[in-house]
């Protein structure tokens, strides 16, 4: 069978057809990597208090690339509504904040995956969602909690932090899905 990523860090077809109860078993395994990678970057101090590196969504981009969108919603749906709960933050702007910015950044990979994968390696969609996440943010930010524009001043600190998170997370899941590969998981 063809495999999910060649060594270019492109895909080409997805492998790992499952049984009903091997993908929800799989997505609650992802789903809870992904709380405790959450939980983890939640306890790093941060020079600003919204910057974090997005660990996270590491493994919403396995879950895209091993069993397709459905799946990666699902973890990442899984993953912030209980990480919110854990953290106390369910429904309040934070809640808002990260499910918005997850929900559209899932999609937009889910996208780029489907439809441009011979254009956009791992590293790419990894990118554009992280950047994605935070200009969703920038978005509620300043339309619904600021009132204002000036919010996009940030801008530039969001698109480093995109392309610093993005290259790290990216790079590992590219590493990951490679080995899930060998080992057919």
């Amino acid at each position: 069978m063809p495999s999910p990523v060649s060594s270019s860090i492109h895909v080409q077809e997805r492998v790992f057809p499952l049984k009903k109860t091997s993908f929800i078993t799989r997505i609650g395994v992802l789903a809870a990597a992904g709380l405790i990678l959450f939980l983890f970057e939640s306890a790093i101090p941060r020079p600003l208090p919204w910057l974090k590196p997005g660990l996270s969504n590491l493994v919403t981009l396995i879950a895209l690339y091993c069993y397709g969108f459905r799946a990666a919603f699902l973890v990442m749906l899984i993953r912030v509504i209980t990480g919110a709960f854990v953290l106390g933050t369910l429904f309040n702007p934070v809640f808002l904040f990260a499910l918005s910015g997850g929900i559209v950044s899932t999609v937009v990979m889910a996208l780029l995956y489907t439809n441009f994968s011979q254009t956009f390696s791992v590293l790419g969609v990894s990118f554009l969602g992280a950047f994605t996440h935070n200009f969703v943010q920038l978005l509620l930010a300043a339309f619904l909690i600021v009132g204002s524009t000036q919010v996009f001043y940030l801008m530039p600190i969001m698109l480093l932090s995109s392309l610093f998170s993005g290259f790290l997370v990216g790079v590992f899941a590219h590493y990951i899905i490679q080995k899930m590969e060998v080992l057919r998981i």
